[in-house]
């Protein structure tokens, strides 16, 4: 049996826990969406969803072996850390409507977490302009 999820942090491609790395290999859906807020956990983010900002992210099947593999490394299981939660959300990946899972921040880590406010509400973007601030990378 399959699922599909939403990942806009470190799991996504190219990131230290990128998804594509681990077995049984997941199967990418393409890009999307979703409305939420991201929030700074030190080298990796949260998400709170809902609001008026989108957050980019990568769409996957997984398999529930999989899952349950990402559940462990978001502390869901097998002892829950209560940073995070496994909630469903539905988003349009392509032409398709889909209900995804998307692991949250909880109210009460987020609220200990500032705010990523930038143009940007991708993970990805706003690391490389922590690198290289606007004026700096292109020579403006």
């Amino acid at each position: 049996m399959t699922c599909f999820v939403f990942v806009y942090g470190t799991l996504r491609q190219g990131q230290v826990n990128d998804i594509n790395l681990k077995q049984p290999k997941p199967s990418f859906m393409g890009l999307s969406f979703v409305n939420g807020q991201l929030y700074n956990r030190g080298w990796y983010p949260g998400i709170r969803l809902g609001g008026a900002l989108q957050v980019l992210g990568e769409v996957y099947e997984v398999s529930n072996e999989l899952l349950a593999q990402l559940d462990d490394l978001e502390e869901i299981t097998p002892i829950p850390s209560g940073e995070y939660q496994r909630v469903v959300t539905e988003l349009v990946c392509g032409e398709r409507r889909l209900s995804c899972y998307v692991y949250e921040l909880t109210p009460a880590f987020a609220a200990q977490s500032p705010k990523i406010d930038t143009f940007v509400n991708d993970w990805n973007e706003n690391k490389y302009l922590e690198l290289h601030p606007r004026g700096v990378a292109d020579g403006t």
